[in-house]
């Protein structure tokens, strides 16, 4: 396994109460799912995501294990790639901010599109990046 940007994921309230929103949407009941949906999601923008602070306010955590899954080391790739593509150091400090931006903007764009209202949106969401 390659090394993680984070070994624990701690969520801002915000993000929270909008994975609520979008879990009882989607009818996604794993947290972690959605925010992996959440995390691509944000990759796939052209700009980076904005440096604004993010508070770990929550009692929503998880480890990357959990995050990650089947596909963490795939999700570490993925976000190097775009550190690179962004221009930034591949530190373990920058790798830990973006890949909390990315997640945090990520969850942001899911829970304010109002075409996301079942899984099946979700789905439609990525075939149309694939094309």
């Amino acid at each position: 396994m390659m090394e993680p940007p984070v070994n624990s994921i701690k969520l801002s309230q915000t993000a929270k109460d909008q994975l609520v929103k979008l879990k009882r949407s989607t009818k996604i009941e794993q947290w972690n799912i959605l925010c992996r949906w959440a995390f691509c999601r944000s990759l796939a923008e052209t700009a980076p995501p904005s440096l604004v602070p993010i508070p770990a306010d929550s009692n929503l955590e998880m480890t990357w294990r959990i995050f990650g899954g089947d596909i963490a080391d795939i999700l570490i790739l993925a976000l190097r790639q775009r550190c690179d593509r962004d221009g930034l150091e591949l530190t373990p400090d920058i790798l830990s901010q973006q890949f909390r931006l990315h997640l945090h903007r990520g969850i942001g764009y899911l829970a304010g599109d109002p075409n996301i209202r079942k899984i099946e949106h979700l789905v439609n969401l990525a075939s149309v990046n694939i094309n």
